[in-house]
């Protein structure tokens, strides 16, 4: 008996060993292999950059992602990475806003097309990698070509709706809470890129957007000449006039063209001078820094701003740039490199806290009231800044109060990815639901360190008729109250 229950218990092993290893890949157990061998293979450097686009190239025939076949082996490999755990889309505010878009979806609605598609994509990348394409290998390549024809779905419209690529403010929240960096944004980005480009079709407020940076270098259309105006009667001199100067000041469209973000411009302006820093401005030869555009799709529109503010600072020999815009600095500091500008970018909360700890700019701490402090997701998830500002509300004698979400779980505003032009068709508003954060909190500020930030949460305090019991500050104004 003994004997007969040790043959069956052997054969039972094995046949349970075999069963487990033919099911290991196509059970979420599989994940044990493919996510480190995600994290091993992610992009390093600076996050978030969307790969250029050759303009030069002439053998180019599309632009963007419109078919699997396009995208790149490790963005496939993503697909199969992903754990399914829906972490992703805890802290996303598209999702938890009520739009249709869930980042985990459209991980795995990509996973299930690679999947239904997956005889003919093979081929092709195998005919890709020997560089040669004829006899069987050619039909092998047509029928590849045609996956979409012989799924009978194809990636963007049917099996991703188009409306959820336009939800997604590239905040990166689904990326910082990934366990196995799954890359979702570049993802968005490229298929955005594809629908205007290729398909010119794109929400009509984006046109407007576009068509203004286009004419005027900003995307609220202000004619281009008046870029410098707001700074009329301080003192700050042009590029132009004092190409000497230490350092560059790039006050970007926000702070050149709207009204509010203009007394943030005027109040770092007046704190540069206090600290004795020698800067200037490009006036009407600045353009906006393409992130809208890039952010939209309309790569092409970025490139030419960007090729422009390029050859211009290049020209007067900029080496340092300061900027109050977190889009502005993610651009000149990790996106322009790309096309050869090559500048020292510094965001003013870090700069201003330098001055601060230097002894060059002296501040009072007699305003003892309170503030919470909302992170700006390209300036936090993008640069990892996130203690700079805090120390500098500090420093002035505020008291912090952090809200529900913060650091690196941060809940975006709702203005990146180019949605600041955009309306919210569908569900609540994004910069409405932060600004619920801050008021919960019950504080005197809520300060911001983006103007992007600063234009929703003003908004969104507005929404809620809260503009008695909170007011909205840029970290430079509510230092300048204190010097």
């Amino acid at each position: 008996q003994l004997l007969s229950l040790h043959v069956f218990l052997w054969w039972f092993h094995l046949v349970l060993a075999m069963a487990f290893i033919a099911y290991f890949p196509y059970s979420k157990l599989f994940h044990v292999l493919l996510g480190p061998l995600n994290q091993f293979f992610r992009k390093r450097g600076p996050i978030g950059i969307p790969d250029p686009i050759d303009f030069e190239d002439e053998s180019l025939e599309t632009f963007g992602k419109s078919q699997l076949r396009e995208f790149s082996w490790k963005t496939l490999f993503n697909t199969d990475a992903c754990l399914r755990c829906g972490r992703c889309q805890d802290n996303c505010p598209a999702y938890l806003s009520g739009k249709h878009l869930t980042p985990k979806g459209i991980i795995q609605d990509m996973r299930v097309l690679m999947e239904e598609t997956g005889e003919a994509l093979l081929p092709l990348k195998k005919v890709a990698a020997a560089g040669a394409v004829e006899g069987q290998e050619a039909a092998a390549a047509s029928d590849a070509d045609e996956s979409e024809e012989w799924t009978g779905r194809a990636l963007i419209g049917e099996v991703i709706p188009e409306d959820d690529l336009w939800a997604c403010t590239t905040c990166r929240s689904c990326e910082q809470q990934c366990p196995v960096f799954v890359e979702h944004v570049d993802k968005t980005i490229d298929m955005r890129r594809n629908l205007v480009l290729m398909e010119t079709r794109f929400p009509s407020e984006a046109q407007l957007a576009f068509k203004n940076m286009e004419n005027n270098g900003n995307p609220w259309g202000i004619g281009w000449s008046t870029r410098a105006d707001f700074l009329t009667g301080l003192g700050v001199k042009t590029y132009e006039e004092d190409p000497e100067v230490e350092y560059l000041y790039w006050p970007g469209c926000s702070g050149a063209f709207d009204a509010r973000n203009q007394k943030v411009s005027a109040a770092l302006v007046k704190l540069l001078q206090a600290a004795g820093v020698r800067f200037a401005i490009l006036g009407n030869e600045e353009k906006c820094c393409g992130d809208s555009a890039r952010k939209l799709g309309n790569e092409y529109l970025f490139y030419s701003l960007a090729t422009e503010n390029i050859e211009v600072m290049n020209g007067y020999g900029v080496k340092k740039i300061i900027t109050q815009c977190p889009h502005c600095y993610n651009f000149l500091k990790n996106e322009y490199p790309q096309l050869g500008g090559n500048f020292e970018v510094i965001h003013h909360t870090v700069f201003l806290l330098d001055l601060v700890k230097s002894g060059k700019l002296k501040l009072s701490n007699g305003d003892k009231k309170s503030v919470t402090y909302h992170d700006s997701c390209y300036l936090g998830r993008y640069n990892e800044i996130y203690e700079q500002p805090r120390e500098l509300l500090k420093a002035v004698g505020l008291e912090i109060k952090e809200m529900k979400h913060t650091g690196e779980k941060s809940f975006c505003c709702g203005a990146g990815g180019g949605r600041m032009w955009l309306e919210e068709h569908e569900g609540q508003r994004i910069n409405e639901m932060r600004t619920d954060e801050a008021i919960a909190v019950k504080t005197d500020y809520v300060g911001t360190a983006c103007p992007f930030c600063l234009t929703m949460i003003v908004d969104g305090i507005a929404a809620r008729e809260a503009g008695e019991q909170l007011k909205a500050l840029d970290i430079a104004e509510i230092l300048e109250k204190s010097l």
